[in-house]
């Protein structure tokens, strides 16, 4: 998860997921979150996990990954945030532990339903 997450979010995003990102039905965020969904998905399916599993897990985690990045744009946004400050940074942390602790919980769930 964790490779799968630097690619998905450092590495696969276009000019078009990182604009607009203060408005909340921006396509270019659902484009995002999908991309992370799918390295999910080929990390569940690489574990063997149930296809009804991932299926539940990963829109989740599309679900969850669409909002916290809005949150976070939409936060830097209305503080007009740029990187020589430290809310940016504290901004950008935030966000990256809640994915994180999305990961966590994906993990603790694959545990106890998918093994």
């Amino acid at each position: 998860m964790q490779v799968k997450h630097m690619f998905a979010d450092f590495f696969l995003q276009t000019p078009k997921m990182l604009s607009g990102r203060g408005e909340y039905l921006h396509s270019g965020r659902a484009q995002h979150a999908g991309v992370h969904t799918l390295g999910s998905i080929l990390v569940f399916v690489l574990m063997g996990a149930p296809v009804l599993f991932i299926l539940i897990t990963c829109v989740l985690e599309w679900i969850v990954h669409f909002n916290i990045d809005y949150c976070k744009a939409r936060y830097s946004d209305s503080k007009k945030l740029t990187p020589q400050q430290a809310a940016f940074w504290r901004a950008a942390g935030t966000d990256q532990a809640l994915h994180q602790l999305t990961y966590i919980a994906m993990a603790a769930a694959w545990l106890k339903y998918a093994t």
